[in-house]
């Protein structure tokens, strides 16, 4: 990702289908044999047997991504196996819960009521098993995250091996995207931004040391156009445009002896993906913003110049972020815990 300004949310894990909940304790403190759990409201029973249980997950899960598919990879089943899952549910309550379009999945109201009464009873179950991996010898599990292409080249991948190594029972899913997502609705465990971009209710963790930007352009660029000697020059030059997460125009923060500027570049290129920008850069189409751990190597092979060296800023690191509703999984936990030890980016 190119600009340090991305925005995202968190996420609820679901309980794995097929996981039965343990039988009740009896007085004696045995196990006693039941085939389903009765919860009594005045004179009104209601029986959950355990295929309620599981189906009672598919259908948190399908509320939650308003997608048959989506749903199914996230709990690593097909999508038709949870369709037919809930038209299952639906016969044995007698109440339809979802409205079915080819194009689109949405809640009816009975659907919309009871997705608000288990939302938080099925999400304590989750937390509850997920709390039962320090007990384990090795910790075991599914971690999904959603993280900027930048994060995942350069903090996540010099880790990765490492941690697949050291807990091969845990599953990790990372989305890569420059895109602002509410990983609560994309059922991301957590997400990775720059520092500053996290929402307030988040509960939010260093990953690395605050990233320098800097500008660049090819020897070939310069040698046309010559080399800007102050912020003002930017104003003569093409420069490529960042388009941040949200859609918005990302304008360059530069700074010198603590005095900062902000410049609104001119230029024909909007982009979002550094990898882009610097392969542009290369080629003598102008200059670009980036985060100088991007543009070392060019720098190094010659291929890229570095200007404005003075105004050079730093800017927040990289943050590994998650609800503030929720305990943190082993997963994220370890995983938090090598990045810091690793340092890739530094801390």
């Amino acid at each position: 990702m190119l600009g340090p300004v991305d925005r995202g949310g968190t996420s609820t894990r679901v309980r794995q289908p097929g996981r039965h909940p343990p039988h009740p304790l009896t007085s004696s403190g045995r196990y006693q044999q039941q085939s389903a759990t009765t919860f009594n409201e005045g004179s009104y029973k209601l029986q959950i047997s355990r295929s309620d249980m599981a189906d009672l997950a598919h259908f948190l899960a399908v509320a939650r991504r308003r997608s048959f598919r989506q749903a199914g990879l996230d709990l690593g089943v097909s999508g038709s196996a949870l369709s037919h899952s809930l038209k299952a549910l639906e016969a044995r309550i007698g109440v339809r819960l979802l409205n079915r379009t080819t194009r689109s999945v949405t809640l009816t109201a009975a659907g919309e009521h009871l997705y608000a009464a288990i939302s938080e009873p099925i999400d304590t179950l989750g937390q509850a098993l997920e709390a039962l991996n320090r007990f384990r010898d090795r910790p075991a599990g599914r971690i999904r995250l959603n993280v900027p292409h930048d994060a995942a080249i350069h903090l996540l991948t010099p880790v990765i091996p490492t941690y697949v190594e050291r807990y091969p029972d845990l599953e990790l899913e990372v989305a890569v995207s420059n895109h602002m997502v509410d990983v609560t609705d994309g059922g991301y465990d957590a997400g990775i931004r720059f520092g500053g971009t996290v929402p307030e209710d988040m509960i939010a963790r260093r990953l690395s040391s605050g990233i320098r930007w800097v500008v660049v352009g090819s020897p070939a660029y310069l040698d046309r156009h010559g080399i800007p000697r102050h912020p003002d020059d930017l104003m003569h030059h093409q420069c490529l445009r960042i388009r941040d997460g949200a859609g918005r125009a990302y304008e360059w923060e530069l700074e010198r002896d603590g005095q900062a500027r902000t410049v609104s570049v001119p230029g024909a290129m909007i982009i979002d993906e550094t990898r882009f920008a610097i392969g542009l850069v290369e080629k003598g189409v102008g200059l670009a913003y980036a985060p100088k751990l991007a543009v070392e190597q060019g720098i190094a092979q010659g291929s890229l110049r570095q200007v404005l060296e003075d105004w050079s800023s730093t800017g927040p690191g990289y943050y590994l972020y998650y609800s503030s509703k929720r305990q943190l999984p082993m997963g994220l936990k370890v995983l938090i815990e090598l990045i810091r030890e690793l340092r890739p980016l530094g801390y």
